[in-house]
């Protein structure tokens, strides 16, 4: 029984991020320039900062939070845990986060043995390509706006295997915009008999 609850108590990989009616997250130049916060959209990323304490990202997205945070003087977010995956960067511990790099399955065990909070995967598709090749999403939150953009960043870039989810959240806002979130359905192990 002990392990069961333990188990449950799993720090959980959330893949999280905004995504237009036609799946994209960024414009091919990464600008989001189209996604509004609202009253309502803040509340909810509000609620889903206060339940994460590790947040992954690849070099490209880090890039572009980076610029943003600088353009909009948003501080850091203390307590929070920050890697950013990178064949570009030297690794190691800089200023408010970490590059990495290497096998994911490895860095995830890592991370989920570590007492915390869930942990968030951000934004761009490639990284998340790898978390789901490796099957290691355990939720997809998904904020989808009501626009098209017709070409652009791919939430989900083709190449990983079906990956099988439930829907346990969906929530609608005056903006027209939808709150979704999906948890990792994995099929149990046949036993031999």
């Amino acid at each position: 029984m002990r392990a069961l609850d333990n188990r449950a108590m799993k720090r959980k990989i959330i893949y999280g991020f905004g995504m237009t009616i036609d799946g994209y997250i960024a414009r091919k130049d990464d600008s989001m320039d189209y996604l509004k916060m609202t009253k309502e959209g803040e509340a909810v990323m509000m609620e889903f900062f206060s339940k994460i304490d590790t947040i992954v990202m690849g070099r490209r997205t880090f890039t572009v939070s980076r610029a943003l945070q600088k353009e909009e003087n948003t501080p850091e977010m203390p307590g929070m845990v920050n890697y950013v995956f990178s064949r570009s960067m030297k690794p190691g511990k800089r200023k408010g986060y970490e590059v990495v790099r290497g096998p994911l399955k490895p860095f995830v065990a890592r991370l989920r043995a570590r007492k915390g909070k869930d942990i968030y995967l951000a934004g761009g598709g490639q990284l998340a390509r790898s978390f789901l090749r490796a099957d290691l999403v355990d939720e997809l939150f998904i904020g989808l706006v009501p626009i098209m953009l017709g070409d652009g960043l791919s939430a989900f870039p083709p190449s990983f295997p079906q990956r099988d989810f439930k829907l346990t959240e969906c929530k609608a806002y005056a903006d027209g915009s939808i709150a979704l979130r999906y948890a990792r359905v994995r099929s149990k192990p046949h036993r031999a008999k």
